[in-house]
């Protein structure tokens, strides 16, 4: 699945994520107006329908109430979109990645140790 969403999709995506992956509709609202986001319903429910088009998500009828159930995990989505990022920006090059990271002070003494430290665990 290397469909793309948009950062309106991502939010109601991580609203259905933090509920454990399924939210009812009114849950979401509630959700959009806690972060004071003023979406009108149809605005929802247009991105809604997209996120099911595209398959992240399906519908599962609850009487008359509609629950959104996420079909791509949070983790699966990360995963996919670490890869679209690197295969994009560094042609699939993780050492170049690696090597921007450090350069740049994005990644730490610090992480980097952890991460080596890690990466030895896993190969134990």
């Amino acid at each position: 699945m290397a469909q793309q969403i948009s950062e309106s999709e991502l939010v109601l995506m991580k609203i259905i994520w933090k509920n454990g992956g399924a939210a009812l509709y009114a849950l979401i609202m509630e959700e959009l107006q806690k972060d004071n986001n003023e979406w009108k319903n149809n605005t929802v429910l247009t991105l809604l329908s997209r996120l099911v088009e595209k398959k992240f998500l399906k519908v599962r009828k609850i009487g008359r109430r509609n629950e959104y159930v996420a079909v791509v995990t949070e983790a699966d989505y990360q995963t996919m979109q670490t890869h679209s990022f690197l295969d994009k920006v560094y042609g699939g090059n993780v050492r170049n990645l690696v090597s921007t990271l450090l350069r740049q002070d994005i990644l730490s003494a610090e992480e980097l140790k952890e991460i080596e430290s890690f990466w030895g665990k896993e190969n134990e």
